[in-house]
């Protein structure tokens, strides 16, 4: 077991996971292949890993080793988590959310849930807020109960 784990370069269960993510991938692809807008999901797959790769990573990486520096020139380097997950849980929103939060798609949500739409950008901004609020107020107790100690 060791012989393997060193020639595969992690241990027998991860193998065992990938291989299991391998068949649930491909029986999604076979159920999809006979579908009419297959091409045009595959396409936009596609679409969306060129700009999270070319684009979006590019830019989040940027930003992350901007604020990593100006918060070390201030001597104060734990907030960077504090500042990085409700970024990144206001992006992933914003990600999924788009059509409605930038109010596109209007009739296309009409017709799929004979509801009207109403633009998501108040909420998203709402529940935006609320994240970071929250990562402040964990960050100040945090910093209050350390020099307590």
């Amino acid at each position: 077991m060791a012989e393997f784990r060193r020639a595969y370069g992690a241990a027998t269960w991860h193998l065992l996971l990938l291989a299991g993510c391998f068949a649930v991938t491909g029986w999604i692809a076979l159920r999809l292949a006979g579908e009419a807008s297959a091409g045009r999901m595959l396409l936009w797959f596609l679409g969306a890993v060129i700009a999270h790769d070319l684009v979006l990573f590019p830019v989040y990486a940027s930003l992350d080793r901007v604020l990593r520096r100006a918060l070390r020139r201030g001597g104060v380097a734990s907030p960077l988590n504090h500042v990085r997950v409700p970024a990144l849980g206001a992006g992933l929103l914003f990600l999924v959310y788009l059509p409605g939060i930038l109010g596109l798609g209007d009739g296309t949500y009409l017709a799929a849930t004979g509801l009207a739409p109403r633009t998501m950008l108040g909420r998203w901004l709402a529940v935006s807020a609320a994240l970071f609020a929250g990562s402040a107020l964990l960050y100040v107790v945090r910093r209050l109960s350390g020099r307590q100690r």
